[in-house]
């Protein structure tokens, strides 16, 4: 075992009782400890130990995705969150990602929305397969430790990748690769009925070969429920105007955020820089800003970026448009050729408005007595 897996195989010899933050008779000191312990591997280990009878799942508790723990090796934490930890690992011989949720025993709200969002992510990441989605492998949920196995992707997040990059150095073809490869994980992604909701640069993984796929979908939902959940979803510099809004609002949230990612690409900069998430939220909704598109952005890319976070989401266009234009765009640098002005396709809006002016024009010739 190389030596950057320096922690922990879960055996039995390592077998400690488990600690009292997963009584229900926690008292806050002790929720306060955990808190203080999280960070260490080794409780990690204690707390995961399949060996320790407490923690092992009854049958009926268990699922077709749910881990053996045994398999499973935690190296270095290389991420983190407010209640979550990711560490490389290894599963079953193969390289991959631990996503590791700790579910507060005290706060119940916060309990019940992590809960949630598990339950979300793993039902969704279990049944999506494409090229650009992130691959679950597997998953445990036993309180107080939640956990998700997914591949590996060794160049961590778009967002880290693009704070190393000086503003606006990424070539058209860098750019066209990276929002194809999104675009098309995206319309895999609505395809199957789901709106991602939380699509932003720090929720895009890049692999070895600086491919991108789609991760977390701990807010992810159907788009035939997503309406039942109360509140805005998602991440302010990226969030539709309409969800801030707290209105209805549909798959195309999911287009507005892809637009602000374009503009990313196209600048390498933080959308928005220089604000608060709440000043730019404001920014969105209130004065119709967006960030400032350069001069040396390509046109047909402005026009699509534009198009994407239009206020009005009926204009924003569909993920197949996009992958269509973006691949027409990729076409065009291959062979060595300008990008277009334009797309050269024709929007669904645009069809629709053209076959409405026809049946008015038509009516508006029928004789009245006809």
């Amino acid at each position: 075992m190389p030596s950057l897996f320096r922690a922990l195989r879960l055996r039995k010899e390592k077998s400690k009782p488990l600690p009292s933050l997963i009584s229900s008779r926690m008292t806050s000191e002790t929720d306060d400890l955990a808190r203080k312990r999280f960070d260490s591997l080794e409780s990690w280990s204690m707390l995961l130990d399949s060996d320790n009878a407490e923690l092992v799942a009854s049958k009926q508790d268990q699922e077709d995705w749910t881990a053996d723990l045994s398999q499973l090796f935690i190296g270095n934490k290389f991420a983190s969150g407010a209640h979550s930890r990711i560490y490389r690992g290894i599963y079953k011989q193969r390289a991959v990602a631990v996503k590791m949720v700790r579910i507060p025993i005290q706060d119940e709200e916060t309990r019940d929305l992590l809960e949630k969002q598990f339950k979300s992510e793993v039902a969704l990441l279990s049944r999506l397969f494409h090229p650009n989605i992130v691959q679950f492998i597997a998953a445990w949920k036993k309180p107080p430790v939640y956990c998700i196995i997914m591949e590996y992707m060794s160049q961590g997040t778009l967002r880290m990748y693009l704070n190393k990059k000086e503003p606006y150095s990424l070539s058209t073809e860098t750019i066209l690769r990276l929002a194809l490869d999104i675009s098309r994980g995206m319309e895999y992604l609505h395809s199957q009925g789901v709106i991602h909701r939380d699509l932003k640069s720090n929720n895009l993984l890049l692999n070895n070969e600086m491919r991108a796929k789609v991760a977390d979908f701990g807010t992810s939902c159907l788009e035939t429920q997503c309406q039942a959940s109360k509140g805005n979803m998602g991440t302010y510099r990226w969030m539709a105007p309409e969800m801030i809004k707290e209105k209805p609002y549909t798959r195309k949230v999911d287009v507005y955020s892809f637009g602000i990612i374009l503009w990313e690409l196209t600048t390498a900069l933080l959308p928005f820089q220089g604000m608060t998430p709440v000043q730019a939220a404001f920014a969105v909704s209130e004065k119709n800003d967006r960030p400032p598109l350069p001069a040396s952005c390509q046109p047909a890319l402005a026009n699509l970026i534009k198009r994407c976070w239009s206020s009005n989401p009926s204009k924003r266009p569909d993920f197949s448009y996009i992958v269509s234009a973006l691949e027409k765009y990729d076409e065009c640098v291959k062979d060595g050729q300008p990008l277009p002005h334009h797309s050269g396709l024709v929007s669904q809006n645009v069809i629709i408005d053209r076959f409405r002016s026809c049946i008015s024009s038509m009516n508006s010739s029928i004789p009245v007595n006809a």
